[in-house]
């Protein structure tokens, strides 16, 4: 009884005749050639590069900055040790005498 009144829906019908259909074949006009063949093209090397080029330019950049912090940290170890003192600003005892 239950199934009877679940069976006259219409959405029930729906669903049982959508649940009962095969597998659908390819239509006309779909792509029936070998999947693996296929290619990005144009547009998948152009982001490709793109993205490997700016990569480039910010790994240049970061090297670029840190060789400059580190040579500021240099410069600075120079003066201080010109003027007697620790990097740290402390007078060094040597200095003193």
């Amino acid at each position: 009884m239950m199934f009877a009144v679940l069976a006259s829906s219409p959405l029930a019908s729906h669903v049982i005749v959508w649940l009962a259909d095969p597998t659908p074949t390819p239509a006309p006009g779909e792509f029936t050639g070998d999947v693996n063949a296929v290619t990005p093209g144009i547009v998948g090397f152009a982001v490709t590069f793109l993205i490997a080029a700016i990569t480039v330019l910010l790994i240049l950049d970061m090297v670029r900055r840190v060789r400059r912090v580190r040579y500021r940290a240099e410069v600075q170890e120079k003066l201080a040790a010109e003027a007697g003192e620790t990097p740290d600003g402390s007078a060094t005892p040597a200095a003193e005498d």
